[in-house]
């Protein structure tokens, strides 16, 4: 037997913005650690553990 599928509700548009503003803000942070030395040094010697 073929249901048909409820319509979906539309996502707010402030919603939108606010999930895209958290993922911006997330990425700067990620990669403003990128330029922290100390940062840099500690992910190397948590790879380099793996082996």
């Amino acid at each position: 037997m073929n249901h048909p599928t409820p319509p979906h509700k539309p996502v707010p548009r402030a919603l939108r913005w606010l999930g895209g503003a958290v993922a911006v803000l997330l990425c700067l942070v990620v990669f403003g650690l990128y330029t922290v030395p100390e940062f840099m040094v500690l992910l190397a010697d948590q790879m380099w553990a793996c082996f």
